[in-house]
């Protein structure tokens, strides 16, 4: 069985979310402005002690150090079973989840050498249980409306630590609340120099099966896909980095939602040559390029409306200025000899396409998508291990932020198992939310829809003024749309 040691005093849990009411009147663990209270929090530890020793952060890895704790988490229509019964099967089938992945369950440690490594201790995790009363799903999924970020903020644990932070506080925390309603979100918090997105929804995924009663994948803990570093980051004092970015600088955030016909229309557009003229000899060039794949994927078709659009709608910047899409690429399968799949920690890379806004305004969708899968079919086991190597020779954090305003940065992916093997037993998860970790102008991130027929929704943090923009932008928001189980 779990070894559960609580912190906090526990406030019984009752079948209903009303039934809980008359036992909040009392002294709370958290009673945020938001409506959101922390009714009991447990310490979970894995139910089989660790048989994995030190694993060392790698190249990969250890970038991520200044980066906070990934914030993304699930809600889900209402279970039917008491509310009781949920905490305990969540917080059961959690130990056990840890047993499977030891890592996350343990703490950063620097060795006398300066290299920082997962200590698999099996210390434990903070599970925490929230009850939201006064709030209902339709407060959180608003129709043509900013994300509630004074709401969504108190759904998550750990807000805005920083992943060197892991040294003195859990790798991960885990919050489960209940609305009103009585829908539930699971959320996660996770240390980015542990995790990856890949490894972070593997996880979410194992603790779903076990819930659920099923057997998880079994993830791939070696530390070898860059041969043994011996690059390391120092902190003097032990006093670790700070974000890179102003985490007070106003933003408005939304969730934009893509069909599947959408996106359809876009692809078939960038993948449609011209017949004549300069663009012409352009796209045959691009054609016979042999870093080129040849079909622009329906991604990148995306992402080229987001490159346009965004830009058009920062006003301030410069004809002549450089505009630069930062994307995250997953190089388990471009290295060679590929990684497995389930390899477990950080093994992303940034694949970056750069235009100047007057070359965006001149050309149409197609030149921009062909510009970004240009940069993404470059992007193999060479690209990946010469930007290893540039690390190793000058090792530094992770430059998240945007400091000339004319970045975007496309984070997460459509491809991530959200929706798909995430059922804990009463239901599919009816939509993704994040926290406020990582979030600066441009910064944005790819979710799956939730009909699994390839529509996408992206998550977009602008400054005020540039959404206002973005949102009079009729090219772009003919492709727009809301999710129709959700209206």
């Amino acid at each position: 069985m779990a070894q559960m040691v609580s912190t906090m005093p526990m406030v019984d849990a009752a079948p209903a979310v009303s039934a809980i009411m008359p036992k909040l009147q009392g002294p709370c663990l958290d009673a945020p402005a938001s409506g959101i209270t922390v009714v009991s929090r447990q310490h979970v530890r894995p139910d089989a002690a660790s048989a994995i020793g030190d694993l060392t952060l790698s190249v990969s890895d250890l970038p991520m150090l200044s980066c906070h704790y990934i914030q993304k988490g699930l809600f889900f229509p209402a279970p039917d079973l008491p509310m009781s019964s949920l905490v305990s099967l969540l917080a059961s089938s959690l130990a056990r989840a840890l047993a499977a992945v030891p890592a996350l369950a343990g703490r950063l440690v620097t060795l006398p050498d300066d290299r920082i490594v997962i200590r698999c201790k099996d210390a434990g995790v903070d599970f925490l249980h929230a009850v939201a009363p006064g709030l209902s799903l339709d407060d959180f999924l608003v129709p043509d409306a900013d994300v509630p970020t004074k709401l969504t903020k108190d759904l998550f644990p750990m807000d805005r630590t920083v992943s060197y932070e892991g040294h003195r506080r859990p790798l991960t925390s885990f919050q489960v609340t209940v609305l009103g309603d009585g829908a539930v979100f699971i959320g996660i918090v996770a240390n980015h120099a542990v995790v990856d997105g890949t490894s972070f929804w593997h996880f979410f995924n194992t603790w779903a099966a076990i819930c659920r009663g099923e057997s998880p994948k079994l993830l791939d803990f070696r530390r070898n896909f860059f041969g043994d570093s011996t690059a390391v980051l120092r902190f003097p004092g032990g006093v670790g980095p700070a974000v890179t970015f102003d985490v007070d600088a106003p933003l408005r955030e939304r969730v934009f939602h893509f069909s599947a016909d959408a996106i359809r229309e876009m692809k078939a557009i960038a993948n449609r040559r011209p017949s004549g003229g300069h663009d012409a000899e352009v796209y045959g060039k691009m054609a016979h390029d042999p870093k080129n794949p040849g079909e622009i994927s329906s991604f990148q078709s995306l992402c080229a409306q987001i490159w346009l659009a965004v830009t058009r709608a920062r006003k301030r910047l410069a004809p002549d200025a450089t505009t630069t899409f930062r994307m995250a690429v997953n190089c388990r399968h471009r290295l060679r000899p590929a990684v497995s799949p389930v390899y477990f920690g950080n093994a992303i890379q940034s694949a970056v396409t750069t235009a100047t806004v007057s070359e965006l305004a001149r050309h149409d969708l197609r030149w921009a998508a062909g510009k970004l899968n240009a940069s993404v079919a470059a992007y193999g086991d060479g690209a990946i291990r010469r930007a290893a190597a540039a690390w190793q020779a000058k090792p530094g954090c992770f430059p998240l932020g945007n400091p000339d305003g004319s970045v975007i940065t496309m984070g997460s992916s459509n491809r991530f198992p959200m929706y798909e093997g995430n059922d804990f037993g009463w239901g599919q998860p009816l939509a993704v939310r994040s926290g406020r970790a990582n979030k600066f102008d441009g910064k944005m991130s790819a979710f799956p829809g939730r009909a699994g027929d390839g529509s996408v929704d992206i998550e977009v943090c602008l400054p005020p003024e540039t959404m206002a923009a973005l949102l009079r932008d009729a090219e772009f928001m003919q492709y727009v749309s809301w999710p129709s189980h959700l209206l």
